[in-house]
């Protein structure tokens, strides 16, 4: 059972929910002007780690025969064998359903919206196989966090929530185009639709830094609409800071780009869930 588990996390990188968990929790403290209570905590955690493994339980399947063939995804529980593929789609499928029934106790718009939600956690596996939209797509994908959060909260989408979605749209695209550098040639030999396969590292680097511009843009109309004030600001002057950061380890050395897509961006979310906790103090 303790192998199961250790492939299972293996499988879905549960320390990356780090990413969506944050802006989550951010837009339902703004929804309610601050503590939404002890109940919608639980079901916000329980909705936003179901529909990342979900998520990231779907791709594993469906990138089976693409992981197989690259030397940096093929010793995977789904390649290598240590997970079957009969209990990959059970694992998947539970965690659809467990995010379904959570979307219905939380109110009726949460509750349908939530299959559409899966169909576009789901679409981003085979985006890859037709278009250089893949990374947008996951984007969206981490970008609807905070949509779920504020429509937990007032069952409702406020325009401040759009600027927040857009802007994490922004953030997860970006450093997926810096992410997706290691794979360049693989991609390239394979026949897959990635940005730094189609357009080489120079222009990667390019449209990853306009996509973070376009990040703070939004995350600042976010904290202008929000009121969020001095504590918004400061979250969003660290967000540059961090991000201007992520893209110089990148630009020196290649070798830095897991240090720079997890610990930079895993504490990016948290500095601004901790400011806006600041705010609202």
């Amino acid at each position: 059972m303790i192998n199961i588990l250790k492939n299972i996390n293996e499988l879905v990188l549960f320390k990356h929910s780090i990413f969506s968990l944050p802006f989550i929790f951010i837009a339902m403290i703004v929804s309610a002007n601050g503590w939404f209570g002890f109940e919608l905590l639980v079901l916000g955690l329980v909705s936003a780690i179901t529909a990342r493994n979900f998520a990231m339980a779907f791709n594993r399947y469906i990138d089976r025969d693409i992981d197989s063939k690259n030397p940096r995804t093929a010793n995977r529980p789904s390649v290598d064998g240590r997970l079957s593929t009969t209990a990959i789609l059970l694992f998947l499928s539970l965690n659809g359903l467990l995010f379904v029934i959570t979307a219905y106790f939380i109110n009726d718009l949460a509750f349908k919206l939530s299959i559409p939600i899966l169909i576009i956690l789901a679409s981003y596996s085979y985006f890859k196989r037709f278009s250089y939209l893949a990374h947008v797509v996951l984007g969206l994908s981490l970008g609807l966090a905070p949509i779920a959060g504020v429509i937990a909260v007032e069952e409702a989408i406020p325009i401040w929530a759009v600027y927040l979605s857009i802007g994490v749209t922004f953030w997860v695209a970006g450093f997926d185009l810096l992410y997706s550098l290691q794979d360049m040639e693989f991609d390239r030999m394979e026949g897959l639709h990635s940005i730094p396969a189609k357009f080489g590292a120079k222009w990667t680097f390019r449209i990853s830094r306009l996509f973070h511009v376009l990040t703070i843009l939004f995350w600042t109309l976010f904290v202008v609409d929000a009121g969020l004030g001095i504590f918004g600001y400061i979250a969003l002057l660290f967000s540059a800071i961090m991000l201007s950061y992520e893209h110089y380890l990148v630009s020196r050395d290649f070798q830095k780009i897991d240090r720079a897509f997890f610990t930079v961006n895993g504490y990016l979310g948290i500095l601004f869930l901790i400011f806006t906790i600041l705010n609202f103090l």
